[in-house]
């Protein structure tokens, strides 16, 4: 069995020699142009001809939740594509998510405004029940921040394609549903896959359809976001501010108006990191699956694009 690695911006040699030790069956290299045909293949962002030279792969592991980028190649046909299922990354999503839906509820961003400014302040305390925090996308990472969230008593709720149940969640599905899940935000979390459906989907009509006063949270992906409605609904006064960790064009252009915004606060895609680690032992345990003909979770469905 031979596994090629083909991961654009990765340190390879860690990847390498963890999966070699994890499958010290398998040959483990490193792909180049015209190397040999490979069974699975580990990557993220390949370029074209990696997949115009590998014809006989059996699977294709992308390390990270995200497809979309690779849904845009021409793949082989019938081999599935695998994201990983976790890998560390929904604690670390929870962590992010928590953090900024404090920050602003509790209003922390203006204290350290005060403080930087030489200023004493007190602000009167908010009610949790004016609060409602929706997530859209309700698979492992936002199921995993809507449970993280439970914990500060704030209402929940969330919107995904296909009706989901979780408890201490009001639960919206499907596009005639997704209005009324906007009605009843007053704190946007994106967590959607993107998809030409979901592309754009956080633009002026819809951002004006959430609670006065709302925030915006995207750890998503950036094209879910169209950057000048934001700033608009923001100057205007519907929407209290943003926070923002993924962007349309990555690293975000020094001239980008996001950066000096009062009321934006910009990340550098870090809210959910690849965990090497936890990473290998997952893609391991899912190419021994698939040698053995079992089922496996993960596998992308090229109609959804996640």
């Amino acid at each position: 069995m031979r596994i090629t690695f083909c991961c654009t911006g990765t340190k390879a040699q860690p990847w390498l020699e963890g999966l070699q030790a994890a499958l010290p069956g398998a040959v483990v290299d490193l792909w180049t142009a015209g190397a040999a045909s490979a069974d699975y293949a580990v990557v993220w962002a390949p370029p074209q001809q990696f997949f115009d030279e590998q014809t006989g792969l059996k699977g294709i592991f992308n390390i990270g939740a995200g497809v979309d980028a690779l849904m845009k190649l021409r793949l082989p046909p019938g081999v599935p594509v695998v994201r990983l299922d976790d890998a560390g990354m929904s604690v670390q999503m929870a962590e992010y998510v928590c953090h900024a839906v404090i920050r602003h509820f509790r209003e922390f961003d203006g204290y350290e405004a005060d403080v930087n400014a030489g200023k004493w302040s007190y602000r009167k305390p908010r009610s949790r029940a004016d609060f409602s925090v929706g997530i859209m996308g309700m698979g492992v990472l936002g199921e995993r921040v809507a449970q993280a969230l439970q914990a500060f008593e704030l209402p929940l709720r969330g919107w995904s394609r296909s009706p989901k149940s979780l408890p201490g969640v009001q639960c919206f599905a499907g596009e005639a549903q997704f209005h009324d899940f906007l009605a009843a935000t007053r704190i946007l979390v994106c967590l959607l896959p993107l998809t030409p459906d979901t592309r754009d989907i956080m633009n002026r009509d819809t951002l004006s359809r959430l609670q006065p006063d709302a925030y915006v949270i995207n750890v998503a992906r950036g094209a879910h976001l169209v950057d000048e409605d934001l700033i608009a609904l923001i100057d205007s006064g519907h929407l209290a501010g943003a926070t923002l960790d993924v962007f349309r064009t990555e690293p975000l252009p020094a001239q980008h108006p996001f950066w000096k915004h009062p009321k934006i606060t910009v990340t550098p895609h870090t809210s959910a990191r690849t965990l090497r680690e936890e990473s290998i032992v997952q893609i391991a345990g899912k190419i021994v699956a698939l040698e053995r003909g079992e089922p496996i979770a993960g596998i992308v469905n090229p109609a959804r694009g996640y």
